[in-house]
């Protein structure tokens, strides 16, 4: 415990220098503070913001200022510091509220009367103690759930690109994603960096409107924000995630936009603090930054609740080599692409499942899960369609006349999987067994299945092709 006479003698008037986001305090040899520990500035108005530290080096001390220095004046200018972390009181409260960067409650609703003050940095997972993912979540959305099945406690980021619907889905992810035949809790922690007033409205009023946000807790941090914000929202919206998780035994899932945003500003301190930048400017650390935010995903032995992410990234100019799509690609369990082709022909959600890939899949999905038939689907449509997508290159150039019957019906069916597949609305909730059966009524184009649909066992043609099947059959309820 800190006495009174410590508490006052941590205080300083002795700011040297203010520079973006940062403050320069000199500590005139008495030391004594630390790394990541809070600070209090009073400024000669009266006015009192909150700051980290975010180095020392000597007698100097660089803080981080939440609220950023506007208005800071180096004379007169009081730092106090507090000898504690940043820390958030979290509680089951915090769902349907709505909050800002810094955590503080602004939809009008009073404080939060916290259960635990937490630590913003969470404590490490042992890996021992992590339990493989499984488990099916059903998003409604049918590329998702049939080829790239998100699964309980996976890292599943977005690359999408600007002008692209990623808010759209990102919303609507939130709106309908659930665990199939299960009656746990679920629930979304909606964390947002960077955006612009208009679309913090949107997910406000989306998530009001459709009765979602009383089992989301929403984190919003607008682009007029201060940046240094930015870095610390991801951290509170995790830590609500793992009280929840943990404590509460919640499946939670982690929707974080957007990363490119908070790299961005990651960026911005680094070079106010006159680091030696990498590629493209961005530190050399940032990897190990994304991996304090990526790895508190998952599931551990002997607690019922888990944490799913799915953080989105923008790509600068629509590049996938980008050090930000890249070095997340290292850390999280594959991808899922917007395409920005595929928003051009009016297809919503425009997910390319080519480039996109969830490594998780396959140790989900099947009976007991989804339906016995779900891989062998998946690898059917995938296989077509990308055939199908060669095709429409090479008619292209040099016209149809050359192609087989096969090959126009392979086209046709490429054409009709983007228009009935892949397109939906975006209040339309699809079952997991929806999708499947939409994917099957797709391969009915073909005349002769057992020919054509190479990647699926005969047995299974029979049991689930709309021509063969047994039409009384019940094979949409989960055999666990």
């Amino acid at each position: 415990m800190m006495t009174v006479k410590q508490y006052e003698a941590r205080e300083f008037k002795t700011v040297t220098e203010v520079s973006g986001p940062l403050m320069f305090v000199d500590l005139k040899g008495m030391g004594g503070v630390s790394y990541g520990e809070i600070a209090e500035i009073t400024t000669t108005s009266g006015e009192r913001r909150r700051g980290q530290v975010l180095d020392i080096s000597k007698n100097l001390a660089i803080i981080q200022c939440f609220e950023g220095t506007s208005g800071l004046e180096t004379k007169d200018t009081v730092c106090r510091f507090l000898g504690e972390t940043m820390k958030i009181g979290v509680s089951r409260e915090m769902l349907g509220r709505v909050f800002n960067g810094r955590g503080e409650p602004i939809d009008g609703g009073g404080g939060i009367i916290p259960d635990k003050i937490l630590d913003v940095t969470g404590s490490p997972i042992n890996p021992s103690a992590r339990r493989y993912p499984k488990e099916f979540i059903q998003t409604g959305i049918s590329t998702i759930d049939t080829l790239l099945t998100l699964v309980r406690g996976q890292k599943l980021p977005l690359f999408s690109g600007s002008g692209l619907p990623h808010n759209m889905l990102a919303a609507q992810i939130a709106r309908q994603a659930k665990v199939l035949g299960t009656e746990e809790e679920f629930a979304v922690i909606f964390c947002a960096m960077g955006i612009t007033a208009d679309e913090a409205r949107f997910f406000r009023d989306d998530f009001e409107e459709t009765g979602a946000l009383d089992r989301v807790a929403l984190f919003l941090n607008l682009a007029d924000d201060p940046a240094i914000e930015r870095l610390l929202t991801p951290r509170l919206a995790l830590t609500v995630a793992e009280h929840l998780a943990f404590e509460h035994n919640y499946h939670v899932l982690v929707i974080l936009t957007d990363i490119t945003a908070y790299a961005e500003s990651l960026r911005e301190v680094a070079a106010a603090r006159s680091e030696v930048p990498s590629r493209r400017g961005y530190p050399g650390y940032m990897y190990s930054d994304f991996s304090t935010i990526y790895e508190r995903a998952g599931r551990i032995h002997e607690k019922l609740g888990s944490i799913t992410q799915i953080p989105i990234l923008t790509l600068p100019n629509y590049d996938i080599t980008h050090p930000v799509p890249d070095l997340t690609g290292y850390i999280t369990e594959g991808q899922v692409y917007v395409d920005i082709a595929l928003n051009r022909k009016g297809l919503y959600p425009p997910i390319n499942p080519l480039p996109s890939l969830s490594r998780l899949m396959k140790d989900t999905i099947g009976k007991g899960s989804t339906r016995d038939d779900h891989k062998y689907v998946a690898d059917q449509l995938y296989a077509l369609y990308a055939t199908g997508r060669d095709l429409r290159d090479l008619v292209a150039v040099v016209g149809d006349e050359s192609l087989s019957e096969t090959d126009k019906k392979v086209l046709e069916f490429a054409e009709r999987f983007e228009e009935k597949f892949i397109n939906q609305d975006y209040h339309e909730d699809r079952s997991i067994f929806e999708s499947l059966d939409i994917g099957w009524e797709l391969l009915t184009i073909f005349d002769n299945p057992y020919r054509v649909l190479k990647r699926i066992p005969s047995e299974y043609i029979d049991k689930f092709h709309p021509e063969k099947r047994d039409e009384k059959t019940d094979f949409n309820a989960i055999d666990v």
